[in-house]
């Protein structure tokens, strides 16, 4: 009888070891939107060497088979189809998961730090009219819990929630807005993967190998260990990317910078790196937009400038990328934190429409520095982007600056000619470089016809 019960005892034990639920990473649940027309990844966990059966109620004759590795975990593929839903997935072993109400359509990460996670809660301009209308089941959150780890994790504290005036209120109001614009002009779902965590500098969202492995990154990388945030490399893709890799998305947005200005000098290398990190963990060559950062006032040792002109290099240097110029959308010079983010969502999505989606939008990239020419002691400035011509907000512009041999920056005489400028300065007889908005706080007076400002600029490297 005493060996009856001890092996009653001893298979209670271990049942749940023989009879494991299968698993899921939080990414997959109800309400996720999956991205439409794709073989995308679904993985988790059962028994070991147990054969897990998937079927998607879009493809219900095509079950999906996969076998649990003697380590419990399996990883397989479905195909998707053009967007939709709400559709169902039914994960079944020894016992079964159903994942209800679940949209076909485009998937986006959403990162960077405190400009990317804010939420309408900071007061930004018409933040209670856009949360009161944000009723809107097309639009998917996924907004993964603030959290740092020293290795990878297999999941995350986040669930998929369907917008609401409440759920959009606690999570990326640029997410949102980018979101808002793709569904309404793509008439599909789109579901945001919001992670983000304010003053985190760059090295934080890459794996901590890449950054140790190159000299010159692991040189020059951010010290800052500060008790709001992290600092080290590595901790917050381990907790707030790796756990969603590699998900199926059609792209990710970035909004960070303003914590890398001390270390502004490696930071092309460094997205260079973070964007090639990422795309082989979701092993896809997906679109990567970024939001250049906004004029503020960083004091004495301010280098945003620099931290800038960084930014513009990324997309010379690393392919299907963008970024959107926002130095016009600032309320304060003294609060780095902008308060219009409709419009910093609506520009990112204007790249997204017109590069990702093929879609003829019209202007959507600011002008940008191209040639200058030295024509009988003028300065005369050639722009990229400028599809109808440029204008100033003031009767000429003056946020133009002009400089001989001699390196000393005067204000310029400007004049707007189509899509070119012309520069001059008595005291200037034969011009050598030109700056344009190149410091920390001043913003642009020239603009394309269309509204988008005229990028900041250098043509020195003094």
């Amino acid at each position: 009888m005493k060996k009856i019960l001890l092996t009653l005892l001893i298979l209670f034990a271990i049942s749940p070891l023989l009879f494991a639920k299968i698993t899921l990473p939080s990414v997959f649940a109800d309400n996720m939107v999956l991205q439409q027309n794709s073989d995308v990844a679904i993985w988790g966990w059962s028994n070991p060497g147990e054969t897990v059966k998937i079927v998607a109620s879009w493809a219900s004759n095509d079950t999906v088979n996969v076998k649990a590795n003697n380590a419990a975990a399996w990883k397989t593929s479905i195909k998707t189809i053009g967007a939709g839903g709400p559709h169902s997935i039914k994960i079944i072993g020894d016992q079964g998961i159903t994942l209800n109400n679940v949209m076909l359509g485009e998937v986006w990460v959403c990162s960077g730090q405190s400009n990317m996670e804010m939420s309408v809660n900071w007061k930004l301009i018409n933040g209670e009219e856009e949360a009161a209308k944000a009723n809107n089941p097309n639009i998917r959150i996924f907004h993964v819990q603030k959290l740092g780890a020293d290795y990878p994790q297999q999941t995350c504290n986040a669930t998929w929630t369907m917008c609401t005036p409440e759920t959009m209120r606690a999570t990326s109001a640029v997410g949102y807005f980018f979101a808002r614009e793709l569904q309404q002009k793509l008439n599909v779902p789109v579901g945001i993967i919001v992670s983000a965590w304010g003053g985190t500098p760059a090295e934080v969202w890459v794996e901590k190998s890449r950054i140790e492995n190159n000299p010159e990154l692991s040189k020059n990388r951010h010290t800052d260990n500060s008790e709001w945030w992290p600092g080290s490399p590595g901790v917050l893709y381990n907790s707030m990317i790796a756990p969603v890799v590699p998900y199926g998305i059609a792209g990710a947005i970035w909004y960070q910078g303003e914590s890398n200005c001390e270390n502004y000098s490696v930071y092309a290398q460094l997205m260079k790196t973070l964007i090639e990190n990422w795309r082989a963990e979701f092993k896809k060559d997906f679109p990567f937009y970024l939001v250049q950062i906004a004029p503020f006032d960083y004091g004495d040792k301010g280098t945003s400038e620099y931290l800038r002109e960084q930014q513009a290099i990324i997309p010379q240097i690393v392919s299907n990328t963008g970024m959107a110029v926002i130095t016009d959308l600032v309320d304060n010079i003294k609060d780095i934190h902008p308060k219009d983010k409709l419009n910093v969502g609506k520009r990112l999505a204007n790249y997204a429409l017109a590069e990702t989606y093929k879609q003829n939008i019209g202007a959507y990239k600011s002008p940008s520095f191209k040639s200058m020419q030295v024509e009988k002691g003028k300065a005369v400035l050639n722009f990229n982007d400028v599809l109808t011509g440029l204008k100033s907000t003031g009767k000429t512009p003056e946020r133009f600056l002009i400089a001989g041999d001699d390196q000393k920056f005067l204000p310029a005489t400007a004049k707007i000619e189509g899509s070119s400028v012309v520069l001059s300065s008595k005291l200037v007889k034969i011009p050598v470089a030109v700056r344009f908005c190149f410091d920390d706080t001043t913003m642009p007076d020239v603009f394309s016809t269309e509204g988008l400002p005229l990028a900041p600029f250098r043509t020195d490297r003094w």
